[in-house]
């Protein structure tokens, strides 16, 4: 009896002293996190000013919504992704650089089908062209940790909307679902839809579809409800089930559009021919609205739903705009100036993206932060928001998180480099810094390699935005540093380069050229 009362008397204390020295603070619950990705949308293709002032550009488009989120939030005028869609997918899932994970081009939604054009002289680089893959030994893919996975071992509801296009038809990098999500609609192998429009059921006609037909939303076949809208309706609709439960949930809503087809989103494709745009660049502008009225959508549930305080907000683009002309209207390679070329080009219109964030209680309204981020710094960052801070990870992470500069936007660290690879032929012709091209960009210089040629291009990117000007013999010291600086690491990632035909061999490093 006396040890029975000893113990319960040692019970009793044990519960008194946890009481007294419990935290009375409330545990805050995990931010909700969602990624709203564009495809193929241009630096200045939106009415917020990513510069010192407000292009003629700007004025041509309407997103009341992105000003809107840049009002509540952070505004990053020197965001970069990679010149072509699937590196950037790879490096935000991956944590990767392009270089380093090898997916240096788009991917087929073939299995085993190299997109590279041919060329006379050189073969293709060996690039991992089936593209990421979750799981290990697939022929011709990185193997990779995907951030997704990560984020629902930590409790998140992960859901996919839109666009994957991460890895080919036939190996596990082309389901969503492999990636860790718990809800996928219409994300498999492809790059593009086949149809933007409802009446032609997203591509699924009988004897006319293709890999491109984008699945999943039959419901809404022939009703007028424009893709983006649809994808929209369906990722609120997924988003209703942890918001009931009160779980923290990962939306990562990925919009076909702005990429080609350029088909007209009739809700706003009059109001661009009335102010004198020509047809392709009318529903180009049609496309970006949409888009802009797909996030208004999302923030409005977010407030309807009351967790908008407990919600971030991360927007980016995953290249440069379109410049090919046609499809797009104007001459070849303006459309996205002052910024030099576009899609494809290692030049900054093809690299230099929209991005902005909010994180409530973290972000200060209407700030802008100047320095310089790369896509691959989205893996990072978001599991710092999720508060993850030890997970297991097979790949090596290139990214840095940008959470310090959410709460000082106005850090700077200028001797960070950022690596642009593209060792692939995008499009038969080329173009301004198209095919064959690295870069690397340290502060305010930014070099520009030729792979094919063996020469280099130095230019102030601070002073010249525009790249017009090659400084290369003005500062020959410089541009041979940054050319080792990016040699040294596209050795160290064994980052693949193309091969030249005649010798077999791949062509040399930037440094062993210059």
């Amino acid at each position: 009896m006396k040890t029975r009362l000893l113990v319960c008397s040692l019970m009793a204390a044990a519960v008194c002293t946890s009481a007294q020295f419990k935290d009375p603070r409330p545990v805050k619950p995990k931010p909700n996190i969602i990624v709203f990705l564009v495809d193929d949308m241009g630096w200045e293709d939106t009415s917020v000013p990513f510069w010192d002032r407000l292009t003629d550009k700007n004025k041509r488009f309407r997103t009341p919504n992105m000003e809107r989120l840049a009002r509540e939030g952070v505004k990053f005028t020197n965001a970069y992704a990679t010149p072509v869609c699937t590196p950037s997918r790879v490096s935000m899932i991956t944590g990767m650089n392009a270089a380093h994970h090898g997916v240096t081009n788009w991917t087929s939604p073939r299995k085993d089908v190299n997109a590279d054009a041919p060329d006379n002289t050189l073969d293709s680089a060996p690039w991992n062209h089936n593209g990421f893959s979750p799981v290990p030994g697939v022929p011709h893919t990185v193997y990779a940790t995907p951030l997704p996975a990560l984020l629902k071992g930590a409790g998140y509801y992960t859901i996919h909307a839109g666009k994957a296009h991460w890895g080919a038809m036939g190996t596990p990098g082309a389901n969503p679902y492999n990636m860790g999500f718990l809800v996928n609609i219409a994300g498999h192998a492809a790059g593009h839809p086949q149809s933007y429009l409802s009446e032609e059921n997203y591509g699924n006609m009988p004897g006319k579809a293709t890999a491109q037909a984008v699945p999943d939303l039959e419901e809404y076949y022939g009703t007028g409800t424009f893709l983006t809208e649809a994808l929209t309706r369906e990722a609120l609709k997924a988003l209703d089930e942890p918001v009931n439960r009160q779980q923290p949930f990962y939306l990562y809503l990925a919009h076909y559009a702005v990429h080609v087809p350029l088909q007209a989103d009739k809700r706003y494709y009059q109001h661009y021919l009335d102010i004198g745009l020509d047809e392709a660049e009318a529903k180009y502008a049609s496309l970006i609205e949409g888009m802009d009225a797909s996030l208004g959508q999302v923030m409005d549930y977010l407030s309807r739903r009351k967790i908008a305080d407990n919600t971030i907000i991360l927007f980016m683009s995953d290249n440069g705009g379109l410049s090919l002309a046609p499809p797009r209207g104007g001459a070849p390679h303006t459309q996205n100036l002052p910024l030099r070329a576009g899609k494809g080009s290692v030049y900054e219109g093809g690299v230099r993206e929209p991005m902005l964030v909010k994180w409530p209680g973290v972000t200060k309204a209407g700030s802008v932060a100047s320095q310089y981020v790369i896509i691959e710094d989205f893996f990072p960052s978001i599991l710092e928001m999720a508060g993850v801070e030890l997970y297991d990870a097979v790949q090596q992470i290139d990214g840095k998180s940008f959470v310090p500069l959410l709460r000082e936007p106005a850090t700077t660290d200028s001797l960070r480099t950022l690596v642009w690879h593209y060792p692939n032929k995008w499009i038969p012709d080329g173009g301004p810094g198209i095919n064959y091209k690295s870069a690397l960009r340290q502060g305010r210089w930014k070099v520009v390699y030729d792979q094919q040629q063996g020469s280099a291009e130095l230019y102030d990117v601070i002073a010249d935005i525009g790249e017009k000007r090659d400084l290369s013999a003005v500062y020959p010291d410089r541009a041979r540093s940054l050319l080792t600086l990016l040699s040294q690491q596209l050795q160290q990632w064994k980052a693949p380069m193309p091969i030249l035909k005649a010798s077999g061999k791949p062509l040399p490093w930037p440094e062993n050229r210059r």
